[in-house]
């Protein structure tokens, strides 16, 4: 109480001023925002690498101040084996195990962050409708274990899907069947993989002991890992050779597999608030303090 009326005390006639600092928060986020997507729009690609290292270092900044060791420990691990893969993806020439070994780690990271951010998800449902209580378990510790669980979640799961897309572009265009604008610089013969360049072994109408082969409705055909691959880590919904739009439909039966465009419009959303938004309030902050604002 005594620090809740001392803080009124020192604000006490700074309407005007709190006000002008709110306009300059508006202001600042409308205009930040008209720029990012200004950014987005004319360079992507630019746009793309600084949000992902801006997503890479930001949370590092914060939790080494707050002394998160676990969010540490697993940031480490992810950004050994991460940065490893991705040397591996963008050495040339590119060795003909390195797209699968690609593919498997950041399939594995996709389907770990989507589980866990099930599982926190339902943990914060639980809690909500006190659940929790019947495991005697108290509500704040519930919903920190939830939250905290969805977090990771998210948050490798968009990191991950980043860093696949940048390796999953690379590779393609290292093996000269997919080029990001133009022409391929190989023409795709019948039996070869476009995504990886190596030969199919399996027809298309055989049952695989490993796995399957695809044929998308361009005709072209594909290893079923690299084709998943590149749909649902490397973000990629057309062939990777003629660039058709690709039937993700018919290809996932399993509907979870689907790239969602409300999950897309939600990673879209982590990122600005993970990768942009602390940059946006210290800007902020900093107009504040050469204003004189407090």
């Amino acid at each position: 109480m005594v620090e809740h009326a001392r803080m009124h005390a020192k604000h006490k006639g700074h309407e005007a001023m709190h006000a002008e600092m709110v306009l300059i928060l508006i202001v600042t986020l409308v205009v930040a925002q008209l720029v990012l997507v200004q950014w987005k729009q004319r360079h992507p690609k630019s746009y793309n690498l600084v949000t992902l290292f801006q997503m890479w270092v930001v949370p590092l900044y914060f939790t080494t101040k707050l002394h998160w060791w676990r969010f540490l420990t697993t940031w480490f691990i992810f950004s050994v084996v991460t940065a490893y893969v991705s040397y591996r993806a963008t050495r040339k020439p590119l060795e003909c195990t390195t797209p699968r070994l690609v593919y498997k780690w950041f399939l594995l990271l996709y389907k770990i962050s989507y589980a866990t951010g099930i599982v926190g998800y339902t943990v914060v449902m639980f809690t909500l409708f006190g659940i929790n209580l019947i495991f005697r378990i108290k509500p704040e510790d519930a919903m920190d274990f939830g939250v905290s669980l969805l977090f990771y979640g998210l948050y490798y799961g968009v990191l991950g899907r980043d860093f696949a897309e940048m390796c999953a572009d690379f590779m393609a265009s290292t093996v000269g069947y997919y080029s990001a604008s133009g022409m391929p610089t190989k023409h795709l013969s019948d039996n070869i993989c476009a995504v990886c360049g190596q030969p199919i072994l399996v027809d298309v109408s055989e049952e695989g002991i490993i796995e399957n082969t695809y044929r998308l409705s361009c005709n072209h055909v594909f290893h079923e890992f690299c084709i998943r691959g590149w749909c649902i880590v490397g973000k990629k919904q057309t062939c990777p050779y003629c660039k058709e739009k690709v039937d993700l439909k018919r290809m996932f039966s399993n509907p979870w597999e689907r790239p969602h465009v409300m999950y897309g419009q939600l990673l879209d959303w982590l990122r600005y608030l993970v990768a942009w938004q602390p940059v946006i309030i210290g800007f902020v902050q900093g107009i504040n303090y050469v204003l004189g604002l407090e």
